[in-house]
C-alpha cells in the first residue's frame, strides 16, 4: 500500500501568529513545533487538531511559493500531505505512470522530514505532498 495516509493538510496564511491563535482557540489545535525553512521561503506551524495535524504556511516573502500562492489565490488551502514509508519509492511509482512531479528526488522539508511535491496538473488542481514522518 503506497499511502499510509493523511499526514497533514497544509494551509496557507498571512499572520502566522494570528493563525495559530484561531486554529488554536476554533479547533483547539495544539502548537507542534514552529519553524523558518528559507530554502523553501516560509515559516511554518505544525499543529495537531485531535487525531489529525495541520501546518500554517507563511510567506518569508512575496517572490516565494507561498507568497505567490498567497496573491494569486489569498489565504487557504495549500496542500494535501500523505504519508508514506518511502519517498523516493513513490515518486519513482508516480514518474513511471507519467505523473508530473516538482521534485525529482525527496528534499528535506519542514521539521527534519523527508518530502516532495507532486504537481498539481497530475492530481486535477491539488498540490500533493509526500512525506516520511517516523515521529509518529
Amino acid at each position: 500500500m503506497p499511502v499510509l495516509g493523511i499526514h497533514h493538510l497544509g494551509i496557507a496564511v498571512d499572520d502566522l501568529d494570528a493563525a495559530v491563535l484561531v486554529y488554536g482557540q476554533l479547533f483547539g489545535a495544539r502548537l507542534e513545533n514552529r519553524e523558518t525553512l528559507a530554502s523553501q521561503g516560509v515559516e511554518a506551524a505544525s499543529l495537531h487538531t485531535g487525531t489529525g495535524r495541520i501546518e500554517l504556511l507563511s510567506p518569508l516573502g512575496a517572490d516565494t511559493p507561498v507568497g505567490r500562492f498567497l496573491a494569486k489565490r489569498g489565504p487557504g488551502m495549500h496542500h494535501v500531505a500523505f504519508q508514506v514509508d518511502d519517498v523516493a519509492l513513490e515518486l519513482a511509482r508516480l514518474r513511471a505512470q507519467g505523473a508530473r512531479l516538482v521534485d525529482e528526488e525527496p528534499r528535506p522539508g519542514l521539521f527534519g522530514l523527508q518530502v516532495a511535491f507532486v504537481h498539481p496538473e497530475a492530481t486535477g488542481g491539488v498540490l500533493a505532498e509526500f512525506v516520511r514522518d517516523d515521529r509518529d
